[in-house]
């Protein structure tokens, strides 16, 4: 599944640090180091629902096999700018064990909660496909003479 929605500037930051440690802990030689990783945060999380306060991308980590986010729906709904927890809240379903786990952080911290189902989203909806190349017969330093574009302005 994938869309054409850009990260928000709100979540930039995090969505990267999530983005960059989902990928490293993405071994292709040790296939269980994310598992194991992403068991271990989910276990300091049940522990204490406070471990990870103001660390949004680990949250996210902690939780990311807890949630199901319907996320075809929350789609729809505009994140360009921070939306309420009430608003994301009904595409996101959690597992029985998490339970407790996720109504602890809705209670004292529910910001940091909509944000790690945010980046959640964005990650399972992100395309890293690469933009395609140049084409051969384009030179990217090729226009010496006029090197800005003018776009039909006079100059």
């Amino acid at each position: 599944m994938s869309f054409e929605t850009p990260i928000p500037s709100y979540l930039s930051d995090d969505f990267s640090m999530y983005l960059e440690n989902m990928e490293s802990l993405t071994d292709p030689e040790n296939p269980e180091l994310l598992s194991n990783y992403l068991k271990v945060l989910s276990a300091q999380l049940t522990s204490n629902s406070s471990v990870f306060n103001g660390l949004v991308d680990q949250l996210a980590m902690a939780i990311t096999r807890s949630v199901r986010i319907d996320s075809k729906n929350l789609a729809k709904l505009d994140v360009s700018q921070q939306p309420a927890w009430d608003d994301v809240k009904p595409f996101v379903g959690v597992h029985a064990d998490a339970r407790a786990t996720i109504t602890e952080l809705m209670n004292h911290s529910q910001d940091e909660l909509k944000t790690a189902v945010l980046i959640i989203h964005f990650y399972n909806t992100y395309d890293a496909t690469p933009l395609p190349a140049l084409p051969q017969d384009v030179e990217a330093d090729d226009d010496t003479e006029q090197p800005y574009a003018t776009y039909g302005y006079d100059e």
